[in-house]
């Protein structure tokens, strides 16, 4: 009597002795892990830019703008340079021209880990020049803010020092 098997497929090898179906499994299991990489760094890693008290950081904002108008109307402008080999962030503070002598704060902040976040205490000289001591930035995108030791004006912008070891900030004329 004869099998009922097709002589086929009674010598063909199991499926996972073949190679195309694990070729064709590696597409979504690495869609799994992907997808329980992305799900752990979402719950590990809570999101600094989300803020609770959403009124009070709307009049803060609105603090922010009146302490800018200051700035435009003492005409100030802040340029300094950063010596990544000295470690150090050199410049001066003017208004109209003019040093100003007073001291004042430079805070740099992470884009997304405040943690990360530098404040700096800058102590100019008559002439308006200054030196502080700045470690080794991460290359990222940072949000720098000067402003007056009384909080009384604010200069911010942006910068990137990996690609410019200058930073120049000009209050805008109103």
């Amino acid at each position: 009597m004869q099998s009922a098997i097709h002589p086929l497929w009674r010598d063909a090898i199991p499926w996972y002795r073949h190679r195309w179906p694990w070729f064709l499994m590696i597409g979504p299991v690495l869609v799994l892990v992907a997808g329980a990489v992305t799900a752990w760094l979402a719950v590990s890693r809570p999101d600094a830019l989300v803020v609770g008290d959403y009124y009070k950081q709307g009049k803060a904002i609105n603090q922010d703008l009146r302490r800018e108008r200051v700035a435009s109307s003492l005409g100030l402008r802040f340029a300094a340079r950063h010596d990544a080999r000295a470690g150090r962030l050199e410049g001066r503070l003017e208004s109209h021209g003019k040093p100003v002598p007073a001291p004042f704060h430079i805070r740099l902040a992470h884009p997304t880990q405040p943690e990360k976040d530098l404040v700096l205490e800058a102590l100019p000289d008559a002439k308006g020049r200054f030196a502080a001591a700045l470690p080794v930035l991460e290359q990222t995108h940072w949000q720098v803010v000067v402003e007056g030791a009384a909080r009384d004006w604010r200069l911010a912008r942006s910068w990137s020092p990996a690609r410019q070891d200058t930073l120049t900030i000009q209050a805008d004329p109103r």
